[in-house]
């Protein structure tokens, strides 16, 4: 029944049924007595009454229909509204699921493709800072020190501060190149990405744990990928604005089979703070291999960051 004519036959059954208690029982004087007014305002109030409980049962669908609208996010897919009878309502609700399907697979599509340049780039721009700035300095180092093996005492002194301050700058240049392109993902696998992660993002003031099961299930280079940037993306978060002294990072086999990843700091938590960039970046790429990713407050305070990957492609063991 559409619904134009579910609130017409509301309204004309609860007009019905005040016509017949005039017709019946209920009479009217001329002029008005008290009594009788007092009666036809208390029908007037319970047929408005009445009227206001059936549209509002009559509307539940179109309300819950807009709540679904009002509450849908692409980047936490699956929630779909339930199809009940075969009316407006349900026509409207089948076309916002489709709707709903429509733009989660563009909107994967497009991330993915956006996802792919992105690494591409950061290849190329490390590449370039290890090949160019990093060989330019190594340059510098050498004649640096060349001056100052030749250079009187007076001047030796700022040369060698010169070779430090060039030293730790090459160094920083060949940790950022680390961080865009993780070399070692690629050479060594997982288990020493993930442990290279932890020691690089251990401080004085920042103990970073890494935990890590042996004999996972075998992930392809773009899950590997996912479980590496979504574990440095909440390193980082961890490090830059939780307030954290102590981070764990355990990665390990699900029970139902597929690759967990959990990281897990003591900071003072997300409290009402929106969703960054950051964690909108970890979500995309959670959704391009069909992982859950959940972001909120750990057990014991703090914040936790878990991905659990479910689709592998065999367990035949990932790369040490």
């Amino acid at each position: 029944m559409s619904l134009y004519w579910r609130i017409f036959l509301l309204n004309a059954g609860v007009l019905a049924v005040a016509v017949a208690l005039l017709l019946g029982p209920v009479t009217v004087s001329t002029p008005v007595l008290f009594g009788e007014a007092l009666v036809l305002l208390a029908g007037l109030a319970a047929m408005l009454v009445v009227n206001a409980v059936l549209l509002k049962v009559g509307l539940a669908p179109l309300a819950r229909l807009n709540r679904a609208m009002a509450n849908a996010d692409l980047l936490k897919p699956g929630a779909r509204q339930t199809v009940t009878g075969d009316g407006e309502i349900a026509a409207l609700t089948q076309a916002f699921n489709a709707m709903l399907d429509r733009l989660e697979a563009e909107r994967a599509m497009s991330s993915g493709r956006v996802l792919t340049a992105l690494e591409g780039e950061r290849k190329r721009i490390a590449q370039e800072l290890h090949d160019e700035i990093g060989q330019t300095l190594t340059a510098v180092l050498l004649q640096l020190k060349h001056a100052c093996d030749h250079a009187p005492e007076a001047v030796r002194t700022d040369l060698r501060q010169a070779q430090e301050t060039t030293r730790a700058s090459l160094e920083e240049i060949r940790r950022i190149a680390r961080r865009l392109r993780p070399g070692v993902l690629e050479e060594l696998g997982l288990h020493s990405a993930v442990r290279s992660l932890a020691a690089e993002f251990t401080t004085r003031r920042l103990g970073v744990t890494a935990h890590v099961t042996p004999g996972l299930p075998h992930l392809d280079p773009a899950a590997e990928l996912v479980v590496y940037r979504v574990a440095q993306e909440g390193l980082t978060n961890a490090a830059r604005h939780s307030g954290a002294t102590r981070v764990e990072v355990h990665l390990r086999p699900l029970p139902g089979g597929g690759v967990g990843l959990l990281v897990r700091d003591n900071g003072h938590g997300l409290r009402d703070a929106p969703e960054g960039a950051g964690i909108r970046g970890m979500r995309e790429r959670a959704l391009l291999i069909g992982a859950e990713l959940v972001v909120g407050a750990g057990p014991h305070g703090g914040t936790q960051v878990r991905l659990d990957i479910t689709d592998t492609a065999d367990t035949t063991g990932s790369r040490r």
